[in-house]
C-alpha cells in the first residue's frame, strides 16, 4: 500500500501554548479526512486569531486530548526540546484467516507535527532602586512577546494553509470510504522517554515495520 507522508512546518511555541496549537493542527487534519455523516463544530482559539473545525465525535476529542497530556507530561521533563507528534491513519485487514483472528494494521498516511517548545525571559518585579531599568526591560520583554506571538500566529496559519493543500493533492492513496464510521482508524504518536531523537526512531521503526510504535 501506497503510504504518504507529510511533514508540517516546525513551530515554535512557549509551554502555554502547546495544547491550543496541537488541538488547532490534529482536529484540522482528522476533519480533512473525516467520512459519512459529521457535526462540524466551529472552535475559535483563545491565544491566536484563528477558526479550526472539529469533527463533533467525543471519542475522537477525548482521544486527541489524551495524547495532547502525555506530551505536555513529556516536554516538562525535556525542556528546550525539538519534538515531533505523528498522527498515522491505517485501515486493518485480517493478516491470515484462522480462529486467531489476528488483524494487521495498514498505514496509508503519516502526519509529522514538529514543534520547538522555548522557555522566553520574564519580565521581573518587585520595587528596587533600579525600577527604571527594570520597567524599561518588563515592556521590551512585553513587545518582543507581541511580535513573537504574531510571527506564530502567521506560521500556524501557513501549517494549516499546508494540510488544505497536502489534502487536496495527494488523494489516490486514500482507501475506499466506509460508510460505518466517521473517521478513518488513526494513531497519535508522541516522543518516548529515552533520550534518542524522535524522529529518527520513527524512521528507523517505519524502515523495519513499515508504521511508527504505538505509545504504551
Amino acid at each position: 500500500m501506497n503510504c504518504e507522508v507529510c511533514q508540517l512546518k516546525e513551530l515554535e511555541v512557549e509551554h502555554f501554548e502547546i495544547r491550543e496549537v496541537l488541538r488547532c493542527i490534529l482536529h484540522t487534519i482528522v476533519f480533512h479526512r473525516a467520512l459519512g455523516l459529521v457535526r462540524p463544530k466551529d472552535i475559535d482559539l483563545e491565544l491566536f486569531d484563528i477558526t479550526y473545525v472539529q469533527c463533533g465525535d467525543v471519542e475522537l476529542e477525548k482521544k486527541i486530548e489524551e495524547k495532547i497530556d502525555q506530551f505536555i507530561s513529556w516536554v516538562e521533563k525535556h525542556p528546550n526540546k525539538k519534538s515531533q507528534i505523528c498522527l498515522s491513519f491505517y485501515e486493518t485487514k485480517n493478516k491470515h484467516p484462522s480462529w486467531f483472528n489476528k488483524t494487521e494494521r495498514l498505514f496509508w498516511e503519516h502526519w509529522y507535527v514538529n514543534l520547538h517548545v522555548t522557555q522566553h525571559t520574564k519580565a521581573h518585579s518587585g520595587k528596587s532602586h533600579h525600577s527604571k531599568p527594570m520597567v524599561d526591560l518588563g515592556e521590551t520583554v512585553s513587545e518582543d512577546r507581541g511580535v513573537r506571538r504574531e510571527a506564530l500566529e502567521a506560521s500556524l496559519h501557513e501549517v494549516l494553509f499546508q494540510i488544505i493543500k497536502f489534502v487536496n493533492e495527494k488523494k489516490d492513496h486514500v482507501p475506499p470510504i466506509n460508510e460505518d464510521i466517521i473517521c478513518f482508524p488513526c494513531e497519535i504518536t508522541i516522543p518516548s522517554s529515552s533520550d534518542s531523537p524522535f524522529g529518527m526512531d520513527v524512521f528507523k521503526r517505519m524502515l523495519q515495520t513499515g508504521h511508527p510504535t504505538m505509545l504504551s
